[in-house]
């Protein structure tokens, strides 16, 4: 499009965007990225503004009787959105949800229309940050969206968008916390809501089966004492991992009629960290997953429930324990399996290869982690906040400016530790001062010393060892892996081959475990857990390979090797059974890491 502005000097969001003239209008599902939808290259690859609408019936009976809400779970990047030709809301951080009441802007017992403009644009201070230039092409100047990252830029409505009502009195917000006094389960509760001299808080936790467990009536804020609680535990530390409880709250008023209900799952658990540990209700854990993203064939990063699942039954099948948000928060309904399943997850939020720290960026920066908290405070399954992804951490503005940030998570959540996914050097970084756990990005025998698979073993030891003497704290290496191309064989190990990416993996492991022997190393992520779509680059075919499963989730022998790797430890540290399979990977007389 010749002018980026025209939808907003012609009014689009007063008309039918169907009729508007000589303006290409395309079907869009929702939720999905539009960028892989069409046979365009221009929309795959556009920057700037699309325009998205929608009709919808309000029936006359939610008039004068209830709160009326618009919730979008996620657009990237930033949305303007209208109802029936009125701005409702603004908001700019891709990967989170947003809402508004919208109540004075519907037409009720009538047809509606809500009207969004979803910009991808990324400049120096958005989070995450980009540049863009103009470009002289074969068809003339064309705008060009330039980043670091290396995940492909998809675009839209990635998420439900959603119209819900609320009592007039009703419940805004739910915060819990939870700890462990012996076998007594503690949930304390603040519930935000409207007050009223007549309405009362009613707050009742149920088990897994709906049975009542405990109860309490107050003004919002109390304790509930839970005896014999049965824990959250991560996925292989415990037979029964993953147990949620309810946590319902209901609003009476003095007739105890009930005015408003939420239920909350919740996981009872406890999380604290040493300067060698990080412990879930006590016992110390060992971090065994996976980088990963949303993304997957034509929808993009659009909300793909069988993707979804079949990804957590492969983490399962592999044995994996946990895996990182990168480099985004991830859909509410990945989290939601996560709690189930009692997978462990670090959560990111969206500030990906930040290098130029500005006052703006940062309270951006703080607004992104702000929202995510928000979102996810309550999850037992987020067991770490990761506020940022290879930043440029060797400056001393770097070190400042990561300081605001630390201090501004640990302002909202004391209960969690918090991290930065590091690539710069150790002797370099200045961000670790502000940290609770040490991560590490390295991928040694890949980017460093590529084609060196002898290069692998001591550069980790030594490296995380440097880590720990020089912050004093738990150390986990958050990334590494290889490039592989499906179906390439090539022995001895080649660069790209199955083969190199499986040897790469074993002499990580030797490091790993040589680490595990101090006591202050707790985990390892591979990088990825699945191939990806990237920008184009000579140095991507088809994107970044770096997965143990295809885009298309079917393993490559590295996924195998892993799931020895990961079954092997839920045996030392949890004694777990081995998989009913293991014999297809190994005899009985070989179970030992040396055969790894």
């Amino acid at each position: 499009m010749s002018d980026p502005l025209i939808g907003f000097r012609q009014y689009w969001y007063k008309n039918d965007l169907t009729k508007l003239e000589g303006m290409d209008v395309h079907m869009m599902p929702v939720p999905s990225s539009y960028n892989d939808i069409t046979t365009q290259t221009n929309i795959r690859d556009h920057v700037g503004l699309v325009w998205y609408d929608r009709t919808f019936f309000v029936p006359q009976s939610w008039v004068n009787k209830k709160r009326v809400i618009l919730r979008f779970s996620s657009v990237s990047y930033a949305a303007q959105v209208w109802l029936n030709g009125k701005l409702a809301v603004n908001h700019e951080i891709g990967h989170l949800p947003f809402q508004k009441d919208v109540t004075a802007l519907l037409n009720f017992g009538a047809s509606n229309r809500v009207t969004v403009a979803c910009d991808n644009t990324l400049l120096q201070d958005t989070v995450p940050q980009g540049t863009v230039y103009e470009a002289k092409t074969d068809l003339g100047n064309k705008l060009v969206q330039s980043y670091t990252f290396d995940f492909f830029n998809y675009a839209g409505i990635h998420r439900p968008v959603v119209l819900y009502t609320t009592p007039l009195h009703y419940i805004d917000d739910i915060t819990v916390y939870t700890d462990v006094s012996g076998t007594t389960g503690l949930v304390y509760y603040n519930v935000i809501y409207t007050k009223s001299d007549d309405v009362t808080c009613v707050v009742t936790l149920f088990d897994k089966h709906g049975t009542k467990v405990a109860g309490a009536e107050s003004y919002g804020q109390d304790a509930l004492k839970v005896p014999d609680a049965k824990l959250w535990w991560p996925y292989l530390m415990h037979k029964d991992p993953g147990y949620l409880y309810t946590l319902q709250v209901e609003l009476h008023n003095t007739e105890k009629e009930v005015l408003d209900v939420y239920r909350q799952p919740i996981g009872i658990r406890t999380i604290s960290w040493t300067n060698t540990s990080l412990l879930i209700n006590n016992h110390p854990i060992y971090f065994h997953g996976f980088g990963r993203h949303e993304d997957a064939d034509i929808r993009g990063k659009g909300l793909d429930l069988p993707t979804i699942i079949r990804d957590h039954n492969l983490m399962k099948w592999i044995r994996g324990n946990a895996y990182r948000t990168s480099h985004y928060p991830y859909a509410d309904e990945i989290m939601d399996v996560a709690d189930q399943l009692g997978i462990m997850i670090i959560d990111e939020c969206p500030s990906v290869d930040t290098d130029a720290f500005s006052l703006r960026l940062l309270e951006k920066h703080k607004d992104s982690l702000t929202e995510l908290y928000k979102r996810d405070k309550n999850r037992p399954s987020v067991i770490m906040w990761s506020i940022a992804n290879e930043p440029r951490t060797q400056s001393k503005a770097a070190g400042q400016y990561f300081e605001e940030v630390a201090k501004h998570i640990k302002s909202l959540d004391r209960t969690r530790p918090v991290t930065i996914a590091i690539a710069r050097g150790v002797n370099e970084d200045q961000s670790g001062f502000h940290l609770d756990v040490i991560s590490f990005n390295r991928y040694n025998a890949w980017y460093q010393n590529p084609g060196r698979l002898d290069m692998i073993t001591e550069k980790i030891v030594e490296e995380a060892t440097a880590w720990h003497t020089k912050y004093n704290k738990p150390v986990l290496v958050s990334e590494y892996g290889a490039d592989t191309m499906p179906g390439l064989h090539i022995y001895p190990e080649y660069i790209w081959s199955e083969e190199y990416q499986v040897t790469l993996l074993s002499n990580h492991f030797k490091a790993f475990d040589r680490l595990r022997e101090q006591g202050w190393f707790i985990g390892e992520f591979v990088w990825n857990f699945a191939d990806f779509k990237t920008a184009q680059t000579y140095t991507r075919v088809g994107g970044n390979k770096k997965g143990l499963f295809t885009r298309d989730r079917q393993p490559k022998a590295g996924a195998h090797h892993v799931r020895k790797r990961y079954s092997l430890l839920a045996k030392e540290l949890y004694n777990v059974s081995l998989p009913s399979d293991f014999q297809h990977y190994l005899t009985p007389a070989s179970i030992h890491h040396d055969e790894l």
